[in-house]
């Protein structure tokens, strides 16, 4: 066996992204809440980290200059005091284990938040407050009401399993008192199995036509879902006022009575930059930063580090956390300036759409905008994402002034934003007797100097949720 020693050279080329550059990226995707949330929890976190927003300085001194304005501090640098005493007079060096514990004391104000608004089972839960139920049926009540989904339906779950996952202790008459109980809570139509219990569930007395709406909601929700009116007419004997006038009822139900309570459905949306004209009329862009902490590193702790005679675990925790500071603040600032540049030359190349309105959006790619501001074309992507835009026009998404387009009869090009608004005011002028089929749109836009091909119509069509031709037929 002969074994031989070989000297070998390997290139190997590997990206690897600085924590700080990592952190950078992040921040620049945040949208505004997302922002401050983020600021808040660092200000938790670092107990270097100062709002001074918050500070007041002493009488007679000036108070510190925001970060940006900061001076550079130096960490092998020794300052003289560590302006840190006790009350005897003599100088106090804390150890790390007193930095971390003022860290924690800021955790503590986290308690203080703000509580989550109800779910649908803790408001369910909350109307179970009969005193004369007996424990078997609460037991099963309670039971149902934790198993409902996000909309407030039953599902896989009938009275008969009930019965069976007791073990016996809970009869076929408990199981379904317990299942007609929850439906008769708030909100109307809870705990339904399927869609057609759901609306029946919702009917009252009081409710105009309701006998009408029982026999459509029974024996016709297929028939509606196809818009066979004349199927309707003939199979149930109603006349088709009758019906129209059921269906009026029949679209102020609501299918999903449990979806409110869903934290996803509550969101609101608050925008980053603000469009405004000037005097001269002139679109100026702003940030809506003004509610943002003014972030600063604490001069107190910076003198600390310049001390070499203090403790070398509380003096590297101090660097750490000055270190994590100032990424922040820098990520920060970084943020704002390319927000801002890029917000500005998406304005611009949109001009028309603020002064005539999203009919008159112009195709835009996000690579034109990245060579505007100099950028890679990701970074305009992460400026964009999830980032909202108060305009004149009203509050759009920045993504939406980003898309493609088709060239006219002219040679103009034409953003596909500008199609969907066409294709909506052709269906919206159609005869609803004798509604537009999809090939007969695309001969409209035709006549209107548009070439778009029919699966083109068919997809914005179902994108801006508009029905085929045949359910949008009025009879």
């Amino acid at each position: 066996m002969r074994l031989d020693t070989s000297q070998q050279m390997r290139t190997d080329m590997r990206m690897r992204m600085a924590p700080r550059m990592i952190q950078s990226m992040e921040i620049l995707q945040l949208p505004w809440l997302a922002l401050q949330e983020r600021i808040d929890q660092e200000l938790i976190e670092n107990p270097l980290l100062e709002d001074l927003r918050e500070s007041v300085a002493p009488e007679g001194q000036a108070e510190e200059a925001p970060a940006e304005q900061e001076e550079k501090v130096d960490e092998t640098e020794v300052f003289d005091d560590w302006d840190n005493w006790d009350t005897s007079g003599e100088m106090h060096r804390p150890s790390r284990a007193a930095l971390v514990e003022e860290s924690d004391r800021k955790h503590d104000a986290m308690q203080n938040m703000a509580s989550r608004p109800p779910s649908l089972h803790d408001y369910l839960s909350e109307q179970l407050s009969f005193p004369d139920l007996p424990p078997q049926v609460r037991a099963v009540a309670d039971y149902i009401i934790s198993n409902l989904d996000e909309n407030g339906y039953l599902t896989g779950l009938d009275i008969p399993d009930l019965v069976r996952m007791s073990a016996g202790s809970v009869t076929f008459e408990e199981a379904e008192r317990a299942l007609r109980l929850v439906q008769k809570l708030d909100p109307p139509g809870i705990c339904a199995r399927d869609l057609r219990e759901c609306l029946l569930l919702q009917l009252t007395p009081e409710t105009p036509c309701v006998e009408v709406l029982r026999v459509l909601i029974s024996d016709h929700l297929d028939d509606i879902q196809q818009n066979r009116l004349p199927t309707i007419e003939k199979k149930a004997g109603l006349s088709l006022a009758e019906i129209k006038e059921g269906l009026d009822q029949l679209r102020r139900l609501n299918p999903k009575p449990g979806a409110r309570f869903n934290p996803e459905t509550a969101q609101y949306v608050v925008p980053d930059l603000i469009v405004e004209p000037d005097e001269h009329g002139e679109y100026q862009v702003r940030l809506v930063d003004e509610h943002t902490p003014q972030l600063s590193i604490s001069r107190r702790y910076q003198r600390m580090l310049k001390d070499r005679n203090g403790d070398p675990d509380a003096r590297a925790f101090i660097q750490k956390k000055i270190q994590s500071a100032r990424w922040l603040i820098e990520s920060i600032e970084q943020r704002r300036n390319t927000l801002l540049k890029v917000a500005k030359a998406i304005i611009a190349h949109q001009r028309d759409f603020l002064d005539k309105g999203p009919e008159a959006i112009q195709p835009l790619k996000m690579q034109q905008i990245a060579d505007l501001v100099g950028v890679h074309v990701t970074t305009v992507s992460r400026a964009v994402d999830d980032k909202w835009v108060q305009t004149p026009r009203g509050i759009f998404a920045l993504k939406r002034f980003f898309g493609g387009g088709t060239v006219s009869a002219d040679g103009e090009e034409v953003a596909w934003d500008t199609i969907k608004q066409k294709l909506t005011e052709i269906i919206s002028k159609e005869d609803k007797s004798k509604p537009l089929s999809d090939e007969e749109i695309v001969d409209e836009l035709g006549r209107q100097g548009l070439t778009v091909a029919r699966r083109t119509v068919t997809k914005y069509r179902k994108a801006l949720r508009i029905p085929s031709s045949r359910h949008r037929k009025e009879f």
